[in-house]
């Protein structure tokens, strides 16, 4: 049987910099090594968007007062396993920034995202987020042995996804 989640992924936006978050504090932890956006799993009777609330504070300190639901990524990390990623950015925000139990947050200029520790298939839908006219978009990721093996945007099968502009 198919484990099947629903998460929230979040890049809060300063300054042409996005909050990132290295994860390095977890034990067991898919995405040891990796640098991430914020959020994580649906609780309860939650909406997508409580959950986002809940994660960001929770791991940032930060509240949210402005965000956009920008595309769904469907993640594939084993046969066995599905997650379905609601993918946002946000611009608006108040509080201070804490330290988060499950890594180093940082802000990163967008133009060094590229060189970071990312999952591959990071790197073809943050080239979409950093584009504020890219539409609402569907993107799925079948990886293994941590290795990605597929892709598809919007329905069509693509090799390289979108690519990350120079």
């Amino acid at each position: 049987m198919k484990m099947v989640k629903m998460t929230t992924l979040c890049y809060l936006e300063r300054d042409g910099k996005y909050l990132m978050l290295y994860r390095n504090k977890k034990k067991n932890d898919i995405n040891e090594g990796k640098w991430i956006g914020v959020g994580g799993h649906l609780e309860g009777t939650e909406s997508p968007g409580e959950c986002l609330e809940r994660e960001v504070k929770e791991e940032t300190g930060l509240t949210l007062t402005s965000y956009q639901f920008r595309g769904i990524v469907t993640f594939v990390p084993a046969p066995d396993e599905v997650e379905y990623m609601c993918v946002y950015t946000a611009d608006g925000f108040t509080g201070e920034l804490r330290e988060c139990n499950e890594g180093e947050l940082r802000w990163i200029p967008k133009e060094e995202i590229e060189g970071l520790s990312l999952w591959e298939g990071d790197r073809l839908f943050l080239p979409l987020l950093m584009r504020e006219d890219t539409p609402f978009f569907s993107m799925k990721l079948v990886y293994s042995d941590g290795k990605l093996v597929h892709v598809r945007v919007d329905g069509a099968a693509d090799k390289k996804g979108a690519a990350w502009e120079k």
